[in-house]
């Protein structure tokens, strides 16, 4: 039994189901799954549709090849079309004001009668310019040359192989062999330490340039530098019997 209405969706009664409209059946969400059957996908296709992507038209096939290329002048499918060069509207315009034409409609009369074309400059040369590829040029790579067979059988890359390393032992030898009659002494590090090295004296602590040069103390409380030197050496002296680190503490008893 079909049900009819005034509405653009066609309606189905379908036993227990009651009434369902066909587009109930894109809807996966509606859909139920059968029992023993894949799932069914609500995607409907257009009449005549096909699956896939198009078969391209490959022009310059292999068949083209061997028949030659149609359509074009020369033998390689890349032959180079002349570009046209454009108008000289400059040259023009001088041609048509020496010719006494002032008015427009006078210039486009005579551009339509005359006509002068650009000369390429010397990038449009570069660009235009293309390599002519002699007739007799083959493309691809060259064929190796073939392997000497008859060396193979022989050996020779094994008999060569051995006679390089024979004269590079030989070389090694003869050198080890000069080095042990020239006599040379190699220092060890205990012949380095039993050698006389020559007392250098420290450097200096830093001091800026203008107080290492030109600097004098403020006061002097010694008489004579000879007064100062004879003070430190009592200072030193003295300085044995004290506490202290420096030797400017009390007196200490003496020890036996």
């Amino acid at each position: 039994m079909a049900a009819s209405f005034d509405t653009p969706y066609t309606y189905t009664a379908t036993g227990d189901l009651g009434i369902q409209r066909d587009t109930m059946l894109n809807n996966e969400l509606l859909l139920r799954d059968q029992l023993g059957r894949p799932k069914r996908r609500g995607y409907l296709s257009a009449d005549g549709f096909t699956f896939g992507r198009p078969n391209e038209r490959r022009d310059n096939s292999a068949g083209d090849a061997l028949r030659g290329w149609s359509g074009t002048t020369s033998s390689l499918p890349f032959h180079h079309q002349e570009k046209k060069a454009e108008r000289d509207f400059m040259s023009l315009n001088r041609a048509a004001v020496q010719a006494g034409l002032v008015t427009a409609p006078e210039h486009y009369e005579f551009r339509a009668t005359h006509d002068v074309r650009r000369r390429a400059s010397g990038e449009e040369k570069k660009r235009t310019r293309f390599r002519r590829i002699p007739p007799t040029m083959v493309f691809g790579i060259s064929t190796r040359p073939s392997t000497p067979i008859f060396d193979l059988l022989e050996h020779k890359y094994q008999d060569r192989w051995q006679q390089q390393r024979r004269q590079q032992e030989l070389a090694k030898k003869q050198e080890d062999t000069k080095k042990q009659r020239s006599g040379a002494v190699y220092s060890t590090r205990a012949s380095l330490l039993k050698t006389y090295q020559n007392p250098v004296d420290p450097a200096p602590l830093w001091q800026m340039p203008r107080f290492a040069r030109n600097a004098q103390p403020h006061l002097q409380t010694f008489r004579s530098a000879r007064n100062r030197d004879e003070a430190i050496a009592h200072f030193e002296h003295d300085g044995i019997s004290r506490k202290g680190t420096l030797g400017h503490g009390v007196y200490e008893t003496a020890k036996s």
